[in-house]
């Protein structure tokens, strides 16, 4: 049996809207938004089927800063992290759950004109 596991999520998919940054009352920098992936499949009739996953994700810190800052609604981005699952009750006293990607990556794809110009204008700094 092995001693050692992985918590690695991948994903590449489009912001479904803009992030919206927070602090905590100590000051750390947070941010959540959310990324849609779709899956597309021929079925047994021959028809076009497609389904579309949300997935809900948290930066902290730069990351959060980064995504508020530099990421857009609809853009194409890959996004890596680790699945944390949270527990809680509701007002009624029911058990809830929610699982979220803590995000430890964020890789904006295709054109961004914001971006470009940022990441042109600090490589001509040096």
């Amino acid at each position: 049996m092995q001693k050692n596991s992985i918590n690695k999520v991948i994903l590449v998919g489009h912001i479904g809207n803009k992030p919206e940054g927070r602090y905590t009352p100590s000051g750390t920098a947070t941010a959540s938004f959310s990324i849609a992936t779709n899956e597309y499949w021929i079925d047994s009739d021959r028809g076009k089927q497609e389904r579309t996953e949300w997935h809900n994700i948290v930066a902290w810190s730069k990351l959060a800063d980064f995504a508020t800052e530099y990421i857009q609604k609809g853009q194409l981005v890959c996004v890596e992290g680790r699945l944390q699952t949270q527990n809680w009750k509701d007002k009624e006293g029911n058990p809830r759950k929610s699982t979220e990607i803590v995000c430890t990556a964020i890789t904006p794809l295709g054109k961004s004109t914001k971006n470009n110009i940022i990441a042109e204008s600090k490589s001509t700094e040096k």
